[in-house]
């Protein structure tokens, strides 16, 4: 159980806000939850029994930026306290997720701080000795703050969790660093993967659109990349800068596999439309889009036409019952819905939790040989010696019956 006493809590403006941060800083020991018939779980599979040597109380620390510094509470409204929603979500959800976890049996002392998404808060919980005892951190969540609890980390042997940044992780030179997001490579690799094994290089042509700008040749060189490779060097490769240009090249004699590289909506809006006209013409046209697209909302029909397949880090089965049983206890408890950070808090919290329970201090030594299907996330991590433990699940997903469906 979380060292942070649960207030139940309605959406009313300040107060409900007030109400969160009243809680944050009011603790006491935390005691065992004991397993119930209706608590939440998910999957944890072990390869192999093995030895650990356990504790009966692990210390972790949450580092999140609920910004407390900015709330103004006579003057919020609903609006402005949408701004802090992330950093709520994400806590109540690593909550229930720590939870649950303890229903095993170990005692878990969970300190929360607000980090402000300031370099300088950081530095004052550096200075002060406060996550020198921890088992496990988690966060901070934003880029620049993990960049700077790195040296922190390493000169301590600290174990550090990035919760939702998707940097790769070579810019953070930790090899404490445990990466929950997947880095864009993994994702360009799952594609490439996909396409190797699905299509015949005899008669497919592999197309990137990249218009080399706005952020579209992060995903668009490693796409390259792996398509200039001897691994798929017998498929034809090529890139033109817009569907409009790839149109004055093709032949309806030929498959075409269209990866298009961009998440600008504007852009990825035109070019869907000139595919499905090009596919309306007669042209063969497989489709594979951008991760972001899944909160874009471009036209379902449309991408079910062109069997447009995206990759995604995470997908919520909502008919699933054990997402049906944590909707609910989350309603009971916080008297609104979950949204995708407190499914991501809870898969974090259970997951590490359960680790920590199972194995003790020495947790990171089995961290790759676990696998976890979660609410949310799936995780299956490598190990590099520079950059820590990297997640590396991914899950490919397919328009079809008007839904996004796992097709791998």
């Amino acid at each position: 159980m979380i060292l942070v006493q649960n207030h139940r809590l309605r959406l009313s403006g300040s107060k409900y806000f007030l109400l969160i941060l009243l809680g944050l800083y009011l603790s006491s020991c935390s005691k065992k939850v004991r397993p119930n018939k209706n608590k939440v779980t998910a999957e944890v599979k072990k390869e192999e029994d093995k030895p650990t040597r356990k504790f009966t109380q692990a210390s972790i620390s949450l580092l999140v930026p609920f910004k407390l510094n900015e709330f103004k509470p006579k003057t919020e409204n609903k609006a402005d306290i949408e701004r802090y929603a992330m950093a709520i979500d994400f806590y109540q959800g690593f909550k229930m997720g720590i939870d649950s976890a303890a229903a095993a049996g170990l005692n878990f002392k969970v300190n929360v701080y607000d980090t402000r998404d300031d370099n300088d808060q950081l530095n004052r919980l550096f200075n002060t000795g406060s996550l020198l005892e921890n088992n496990l951190i988690i966060g901070p969540v934003f880029p620049d703050g993990l960049k700077a609890m790195a040296a922190y980390s390493i000169a301590h042997q600290l174990p550090v969790v990035s919760p939702l940044a998707a940097t790769q992780p070579s810019e953070f030179g930790n090899p404490n660093l445990i990466s929950i997001v997947n880095n864009i490579d993994l994702h360009a690799k799952k594609i490439g993967n996909f396409i190797v094994r699905k299509y015949d290089p005899a008669n497919t042509a592999v197309i990137l659109i990249n218009t080399r700008k706005n952020g579209d040749e992060t995903l668009g060189e490693p796409l390259r990349e792996y398509f200039v490779s001897q691994k798929a060097s017998k498929f034809k490769f090529e890139e033109y800068a817009s569907v409009f240009t790839m149109e004055t090249k093709a032949v309806k004699t030929k498959k075409y596999v269209v990866m298009l590289s961009s998440s600008d909506r504007k852009f990825v809006a035109a070019s869907i439309d000139k595919l499905v006209k090009m596919k309306k013409a007669g042209f063969d046209i497989d489709l594979f889009g951008h991760p972001d697209w899944v909160k874009q909302n471009y036209t379902t029909e449309k991408l079910q036409l062109l069997n447009t397949i995206i990759t995604s880090s995470y997908k919520v089965n909502y008919k699933s019952p054990v997402v049906i049983d944590f909707v609910k206890k989350y309603r009971r408890a916080f008297s609104f819905e979950p949204s995708e950070y407190s499914f991501k808090g809870f898969d974090i919290g259970y997951f590490f939790g359960k680790q920590l329970s199972e194995h003790g201090e020495g947790f990171l030594k089995y961290l790759t040989r676990e696998r976890y299907k979660g609410l949310h996330n799936s995780f299956n991590f490598i190990h590099d010696p520079q950059y820590g433990y990297i997640n590396t699940s991914l899950m490919l997903l397919k328009y079809k019956d008007y839904d996004l469906n796992i097709i791998e």
